[in-house]
């Protein structure tokens, strides 16, 4: 395979092995590797099924915007059989048109940016609260942990109050989403899961939830799914739990990993942070580009419908596709010499840090705004936050890139 001129080569040895919990602190090495040398890479390792891997942004992008030939409906990872060995049926992610379309749409008639709107004033409430909390600690001589203590909060809160979840049974939230993370880690195989009865737990009270908001609507989403209706179609009660565990097991870490992202990397970009500082107007795209540059959705896995050669490779009907959103986002063939750079000023009409096409992220608005209220409120108290990923505790995840802990200094 020849190589295109004038690119840089990885280092020898940089490999992609998605399963070594030491590849997650340093893989971009690797990443472009695969983009320059390997752009369809067959993947065999022990530990998991062979798998092919696309890493360049157009063959990325073109994969999740043809879902006729890269389909959902076989999982998301290159686990086999990972929504029978849940026990569940397929939901809004591992579907493909046309049902997947009509699904969308209802969901998207009660799940509107409005309502997610509506939410920032309480987020603004929240943050202020974890940040004086914060500002308490470290007054006292604790450790401040930026992920753990206001990351990790946003998520879970916004999506409480859009479910209606009453205050005092949001704490059970907290473990199902511990236990959800580790879930893809265990190979879906709920005997190893952390926390094995969490799937069961979440949609039982979200089963209970659903039913209660039909015998009584409230102002909340579930209320405005159930009575969702698009041409005469409904959701049904599986619809709606579905996508309640969508939003809770896909929805949850990511955004948090996305604050703390952001977060280190204006501590590593000093000139960064000052043009952010100078120009709250560069609030928006300085989110953006941190989700560009640190995905938290590292890649996520199609089943190939056909027989598809690419890049002198074929890839035969039936195989697993790993998408690698985290190396198509840093391809210097889409976002120019710079693409491995953090510039908050960098001009992006694409990425895929909410995928593209059919599955674009439902709650991609809700993702940003949390960010933004984060960053926004936490620079207005604190100009000088730093973090320090050195002394942190990095998230192990073939599929998501993210923390465990974060220490910080709200001083700097």
């Amino acid at each position: 395979m020849t190589r295109d001129p004038g690119r840089v080569t990885a280092a020898a040895g940089a490999s992609y092995d998605p399963l070594d919990a030491g590849f997650h602190d340093h893989p971009y090495d690797a990443y472009r590797h695969l983009r320059d040398d390997d752009p369809v890479h067959r993947h065999t390792a022990p530990g998991a099924p062979p798998f092919w891997v696309l890493s360049r942004f157009a063959d990325v992008w073109d994969a999740v915007r043809d879902p006729g030939t890269y389909s959902s409906a076989s999982g998301l990872t290159f686990y086999p059989d990972e929504i029978g060995r849940l026990g569940l049926a397929p939901t809004l992610v591992m579907l493909d048109p046309p049902r997947q379309t009509r699904l969308r749409a209802l969901i998207g008639s009660g799940f509107t940016p409005r309502r997610v709107r509506g939410l920032e004033s309480a987020l603004r409430d929240l943050v202020r609260e974890r940040i004086a909390a914060l500002a308490a600690a470290e007054r006292d001589g604790e450790q401040v942990d930026l992920h753990r203590d206001l990351s990790t909060h946003l998520p879970s809160f916004a999506l409480t109050e859009l479910f209606g979840v009453p205050a005092e049974e949001r704490h059970r939230f907290g473990p199902w989403v511990t236990a959800l993370t580790h879930l893809q880690d265990s190979g879906f195989d709920l005997a190893r899961m952390s926390g094995p009865d969490a799937v069961g737990e979440m949609f039982a009270y979200f089963g209970d939830l659903v039913a209660a908001r039909r015998e009584q609507p409230g102002e909340d989403l579930i209320s405005a799914l159930v009575a969702a209706d698009v041409d005469g179609e409904r959701l049904t009660d599986w619809d709606i739990l579905g996508f309640c565990f969508v939003m809770t097991a896909g929805g949850t870490d990511t955004t948090a990993n996305l604050v703390s992202h952001a977060a280190a990397l204006l501590t590593a970009h000093p000139e960064q942070r000052a043009l952010l500082l100078a120009d709250p107007g560069l609030l928006g795209p300085a989110v953006v580009e941190s989700l560009r540059v640190e995905s938290s959705v590292q890649a996520l896995a199609r089943t190939a419908t056909r027989d598809v050669t690419l890049h002198g490779s074929t890839i035969r009907e039936g195989e697993k596709v790993l998408l690698l959103y985290g190396a198509a986002n840093r391809d210097d063939r889409e976002f120019g010499p710079t693409a491995e750079e953090f510039d908050i000023r960098r001009e992006i009409p694409r990425h895929l840090g909410f995928a593209s096409g059919p599955h674009f992220c439902v709650g991609s608005h809700l993702a940003r705004l949390m960010a933004e209220v984060a960053l926004d409120e936490l620079l207005r108290a604190y100009p000088g936050v730093a973090v320090d990923p050195a002394r942190g505790e990095r998230l192990r995840s073939a599929f998501t890139r993210g923390w465990v802990s974060l220490p910080a200094s709200l001083a700097g």
